[in-house]
């Protein structure tokens, strides 16, 4: 450098010197202690607490091992039981083939932005659920706390569908199967078969009477059901094993449990495709009807699966992104994981059908056989002329086409007479169009199909086995979103915290496993969930559009990301996801209001369903379950709004997030100054707080006048001076 150029340069230097100097000649007496505050904090912490915090940032937060082990984590809680019996069966119900467009076209627009939505301030921010919307705004810090509450509801019925399928896993290694045949009861003359078995099935008598115990009516406990109360406490210590190191312990697991459902279910697909009637069941399920498509209905189901069937709002997302580095690409992984799900729920809906046409098959041919035999009782008792039978028919081999013919012959001859004869068609699509969801599916029609397959025993270990990972996926990133923003909030052990959260889910998950335990499950799924996550979603969507600000929002993902994500998102965010949240919302509500609140009793001597009300005592349980899950959101709202808590009171309005620590304010200084110092960027910043502060700018700030709430107040400091005007800082 010229030696002019340094002269200069020290000019400069000894202006900007003196330039300090007046300004803090100019300040009065009463912010000596303010201004030495700062200064220690410069010389004396600049070295240690600054690169002290750093390393603590990188040593504390845990992170993924790989992107792989990530991106497992992400599937496998995405997808989860609701793409086996859940997909196929709306599949089948809204037009088959036909329903694929709408769920891909609300894919698209609910699910991947919301989904990458989540996902970006998870990794930006690097907090759970609780932490991430106090960053954003305080008065919107309940949305973390609902978010928890629905994911403690959900986890408490979730796991018993596991201990179920812990139940017909640990009974599918004998020969032949235990729901194969309906048991034989004796007495004293003779045997017979179980008559409440005989009146439905073996599949069916064995899920309700041997697995669930069940009684007539959610009123009548009957006491606790001690096969299922062992595979519930085994399912408890499962999850509290695998997350009792966090993502430490169960990123591992995450291979093995993401990755064999896969496995199961191309094997099964390959194994149905090779059994007779599995062409008919994939047929039957993608010829679409175009017309059922434009129903509303249909939209609003497809709407619903898709928002559910990404875990949207449980935060368990955002608590596995929080692990990511800042840099990760979350717009690939939102893409990747949300088409990943789509293909899944896919595969789920052709393995369904192939396996369920043929079971159709089977009990069509069973069909047949029967009728065959009573038609030629007819004709030997004169009620049916031979010669309307064709000469080509014999009844001892019939076809199913010959069957079809000569039913219709004789329809058509005894035109009036027939209803008497008591023949059925034996139409195989009568069989497939029987649609069946949730436990009907997995443990009574599957089941039944499953016991037609050769070497049934081994492809009931892998089916069940199957529905084990796939719910211990979903459970994973369910207690995730419960341990990770407690644990970030309040910096408890996690190992104490999931030991003490699945202790005290396991006592009160005791209801479930009743012999009245179904309908409570039953219950939890219509009302604990559906409209809590909705309104938890809109709010999300809200926070980040309107009350933080999406042009800065994409500033953030663009520094974020090293790209600036496509503008698609922008008006997603901002416009469309919004309204059709709040139409899904709308409809939701509606649809809850026509329907009568209730539940399918099983009816031990009529050996069949009935829909009962819920008793008085139930509608308190469905409404408490709605109100709990999403009270957090008002009650913060107005404590931080309205400053009904003491900041420096040492609770929950007081703490504030920084760096990935908890930090209680002190009671003159609740911003860390020397954040402005040392130049530190503004998502290292502790987040705004309420209380009678004012916000100090950074160089460089917009000139903004904001109310403390968050939308602009990431790149402010906070100082308990209120009588200190702006221009002096």
């Amino acid at each position: 450098m010229p030696k002019n150029s340094k002269v200069v340069k020290r000019e400069l230097d000894d202006e900007v010197i003196e330039s300090v100097k007046d300004l803090l000649s100019n300040e009065d007496s009463a912010d000596d202690a303010f201004k030495k505050s700062e200064l220690i904090v410069d010389v004396q912490e600049e070295k240690d607490t600054d690169v002290g915090e750093r390393s603590e940032v990188k040593d504390e937060r845990p992170a993924w091992n790989s992107k792989l082990q990530y991106i497992l984590a992400q599937v496998g809680f995405s997808v989860g039981l609701g793409n086996v019996w859940r997909f196929p069966y709306l599949c089948q119900k809204n037009g088959g083939g036909a329903y694929l467009l709408p769920y891909l076209i609300l894919l698209l627009v609910i699910g991947i932005p919301l989904f990458f939505l989540e996902l970006s301030v998870g990794q930006r921010i690097r907090r759970g659920s609780i932490g991430v919307w106090n960053y954003i705004s305080p008065q919107l810090g309940g949305i973390g706390f609902a978010s928890c509450v629905v994911c403690f509801f959900v986890a408490l019925y979730y796991n018993v569908i596991i201990g179920w399928s812990l139940f017909y896993f640990s009974q599918s290694f004998q020969q032949p199967l235990p729901w194969d045949q309906c048991p034989l009861v004796k007495n004293a003359s003779h045997t017979f078969v179980e008559p409440e078995c005989e009146k439905s099935s073996a599949t069916t008598y064995y899920w309700y009477r041997e697995a669930l115990n069940i009684s007539s009516s959610i009123s009548e406990s009957g006491g606790l059901n001690w096969k299922m109360t062992i595979c519930l406490l085994a399912a408890w210590v499962v999850v509290c094993l695998a997350m009792i190191k966090g993502i430490q312990s169960s990123g591992k697991i995450m291979y093995f449990s993401s990755l064999f459902p896969y496995v199961v279910l191309i094997c099964f697909l390959i194994r149905a495709l090779l059994l007779n009637g599995s062409v008919d069941g994939i047929r039957h399920m993608f010829t679409p009807e175009l017309e059922i498509m434009l129903e509303p209905k249909v939209w609003r189901e497809a709407a619903a699966q898709v928002f559910f069937a990404l875990g949207l709002g449980f935060g368990g997302v955002i608590a596995f992104s929080s692990y990511n580095k800042r840099d990760n690409n979350c717009h690939f992984d939102a893409v990747l994981v949300s088409f990943i799900n789509f293909f899944t729920s896919i595969l789920a809906t052709l393995v369904v059908f192939a396996v369920l046409g043929f079971k159709a098959n089977v009990i069509n041919e069973k069909c047949i056989a029967e009728n065959s035999e009573m038609i030629i009782k007819l004709v030997k008792m004169g009620n049916i002329s031979q010669d309307i039978i064709p000469h080509h028919i014999n009844f001892s081999a019939i076809t199913a086409e010959d069957y079809d013919l000569v039913y219709d012959i004789i329809q058509k001859v005894k035109e009036e007479e027939f209803p008497t004869l008591h023949l059925n068609a034996c139409r195989i699509e009568d069989e497939l169009n029987k649609a069946v969801q949730g436990t009907g599916l997995a443990f009574i029609a599957f089941t039944e199909a499953m016991t037609h397959f050769p070497a049934s025993p081994f492809w009931s270990v892998m089916f069940f086995l199957m529905l084990v990972n796939l719910g211990l996926g979903s459970m994973f990133g369910t207690i995730e979103g419960i341990i990770t923003p407690v644990v970030d909030t309040f910096k408890v052990r996690k190992e104490i915290l999931t030991v003490i959260c699945c202790l005290l889910a396991f006592c009160i998950g005791l209801i479930f496993v009743q012999r009245s335990g179904n309908y409570f499950v039953t219950m939890f799924d219509d009302y604990s969930a559906t409209l809590p996550l909705l309104i938890v979603v809109i709010l999300e969507n809200i926070a980040v559009s309107f009350v933080y600000g999406i042009d800065k929002f994409m500033e953030d993902l663009k520094d974020m990301l090293g790209f600036a994500p496509n503008r698609y998102y922008y008006y997603m965010w901002k416009y469309i996801s919004p309204l059709m949240l709040l139409s899904l919302l709308i409809a939701s509500i509606v649809n809850m209001g026509l329907s009568p609140p209730g539940y399918n009793a099983w009816m031990e001597d009529k050996a069949s369903e009935k829909f009962l009300s819920y008793p008085t005592w139930g509608m308190v349980i469905c409404i408490s379950l709605m109100v709990l899950a999403i009270l957090p959101v008002p009650v913060v709202f107005i404590i931080r709004r309205c400053n009904l808590i003491d900041d420096s009171s040492g609770n929950l309005a007081s703490v504030t997030y920084k760096r990935g620590r908890v930090l209680k304010e002190p009671l003159n200084l609740e911003g860390d100054d020397a954040s402005l110092i040392h130049g530190k960027i503004s998502s290292e910043l502790s987040s705004p707080n309420f209380g009678k502060n004012i916000y100090r700018k950074q160089s460089g700030s917009p000139t903004l006048d904001t109310a403390p709430n968050g939308r602009y107040g990431i790149g402010y400091l906070m100082a308990d001076m209120p009588d200190m005007p702006e221009s002096d800082l």
